[in-house]
């Protein structure tokens, strides 16, 4: 464990990103469905992943375990041909993109995007080393190049073909050039408030694609449709308990005191980079406490552990370096329950039809995103961190009108906007808790 500890954080870290890539595949071998393994896996890479669709129901427990697992290891593999260095937004990005993994990102759908940031690197001169976190969000819009890829302009599913692979291969380089520079210019956006901040590049290009390709030219927007009641609780809780504790058993013998953790819970700041910052030890606590948290969460509002759920679990997890635990984000989880009953009381007053129920998918999935905005209960505290949730809360559901359902990055979008409304209000009327420390 000492050599583990003295690790650099960039090995420390390609490390961790292994570990959790073979943990999947290993997984994926144990399925009750392995049998249908790679006829499971060309299901899910052939047949259009618009958010959301079930990868357990589309191709099976086994296939979604192994297409995590494999899409993992391309993102490892990625800083091992680039040379790449991996830091705390490399943990971000890698986790984020294994968790979509398990909903709308394929082994075949990267490529594409990856092609055109490589390109932009090389047109820009600048160091391949650089692009590897870039290359990785720009799978926030891979569902759109499998639908591209299978049945564009038809509504209905014609498979492979070689005007469509013309049309991917192309929209795939725009995606990719496009990239960097937005990436680099989104936290003027949201002035760092908001974790997910790769969503806002990602996201405008995703409502610009869908202008471009469907709407402006009149081509009908199709839809996708897969059984979101297939699920277990059982596989997803004993595979994430499995992971998570050991997570909590190696920090723990890597070092990790409760104070050092408790250091990060109580922190009076935001701390952006907590393997860079606390240690890797307290960031492999962070991992497999906040999982642990995250996990007791869906299990308490009775969510559906579906696919979606399950990857979640780790597009949520993936703030874990960047600032997120427990002590920040269970005032966002509240400000979600009161959203959720709230408003469905004003519903029932108003006689409207109330479907934003706490353990409703789509309000699954738009917390996990609300997660993005912890610096601000970081800042400002608890009161206030509950206020943006239930402002993401609304709006967190009407933002895929705009971009047709192909941004997986939709609800870090959401996150933003709220950030655009409330943050500035925040630092003309509320002081911050270190400013509340200081006058006290």
């Amino acid at each position: 464990m000492k050599r583990l500890k003295s690790l650099s954080e960039r090995d420390f870290l390609s490390l961790f990103f292994a570990a959790f890539s073979f943990s999947f595949l290993i997984a994926a071998f144990c399925m009750p469905d392995r049998a249908d393994l790679l006829p499971g896996l060309w299901r899910i890479v052939s047949s259009p992943t618009l958010s959301s669709t079930n990868f357990f129901s589309l191709g099976g427990y086994a296939a979604t375990f192994l297409n995590m697992g494999l899409v993992g290891f391309i993102c490892l593999g990625l800083f091992a041909a680039l040379k790449g260095t991996a830091n705390n937004v490399s943990s971000l990005a890698f986790l984020l993109t294994l968790g979509f993994a398990s909903w709308g990102i394929t082994v075949l759908n990267v490529w594409f995007t990856f092609a055109g940031v490589l390109l932009y690197y090389i047109v820009k001169k600048e160091k391949l080393s650089g692009a590897c976190n870039a290359m990785m969000f720009s799978t926030g819009i891979a569902p759109l190049l499998t639908d591209l890829l299978v049945r564009y302009p038809n509504a209905e599913v014609v498979g492979f073909n070689v005007p469509g692979l013309i049309v991917t291969v192309l929209v795939g380089l725009f995606i990719g050039f496009m990239l960097p520079a937005g990436l680099g210019h989104a936290p003027a956006v949201h002035k760092g408030f908001d974790i997910y901040s790769a969503a806002v590049p990602v996201c405008f290009l995703a409502f610009f694609l869908n202008a471009t390709l469907y709407k402006t030219i009149g081509v009908d927007l199709p839809g996708t449709a897969t059984d979101m009641t297939v699920a277990s609780q059982s596989i997803v809780n004993i595979f994430c308990l499995i992971v998570f504790g050991l997570c909590v058993v190696l920090a723990l013998a890597m070092g990790c005191q409760p104070k050092q953790y408790l250091k990060l819970l109580t922190a009076k700041d935001h701390v952006g980079n907590v393997s860079g910052t606390l240690g890797k030890e307290v960031y492999l606590m962070n991992v497999g406490v906040f999982g642990l948290f995250i996990l007791a969460y869906y299990n308490l509002i009775g969510a559906s552990f579906n696919s979606v759920t399950f990857g979640i679990i780790f597009c949520m997890l993936c703030t874990a370096n960047s600032g997120s635990h427990p002590g920040n984000v269970w005032p966002i989880m509240l400000g979600y329950v009161v959203g959720s009953f709230g408003f469905g009381w004003l519903s029932q007053l108003a006689g409207g039809n109330y479907a934003m129920t706490i353990n409703a998918q789509a309000i699954a999935i738009g917390l996990c995103f609300a997660n993005g905005l912890s610096p601000i209960t970081s800042k400002y505290g608890w009161f206030y961190g509950m206020v943006s949730a239930v402002m993401h809360f609304l709006l967190v559901t009407s933002v895929p009108n705009m971009h047709g359902g192909f941004c997986l990055y939709n609800g870090g979008f959401t996150a933003a906007v709220i950030c655009v409304l409330l943050v500035p209000v925040l630092e003309k009327c509320v002081k911050t808790k270190a400013e509340k420390a200081a006058a006290k």
